[in-house]
């Protein structure tokens, strides 16, 4: 999995989970939905976010396909 896969990934689940809790447990929770796209919203104009800079941290490549083909995945 590549950088912007994650950085997917991480970004949908987040709006699933503070829907869910939304509307199970507080609406409150709503508000964190409402970060989470304004954080989307922002990153489009100043390209930096700051998951992008833990996956990094943690060794997530830009270019998933090219580190898949690397470790001989067949599905790269």
């Amino acid at each position: 999995m590549g950088l912007h896969e994650a950085l997917r990934l991480l970004a949908g689940s987040f709006v699933v989970i503070s829907l869910a809790l939304g509307f199970f447990v507080h609406p409150g929770f709503y508000l964190f939905t409402l970060f989470v796209g304004l954080n989307l919203v922002q990153s489009a104009f100043t390209r930096t976010c700051p998951a992008m800079w833990a996956f990094r941290k943690l060794g997530l490549r830009e270019d998933g396909a090219a580190a898949a083909k690397a470790a001989g995945s067949c599905c790269g």
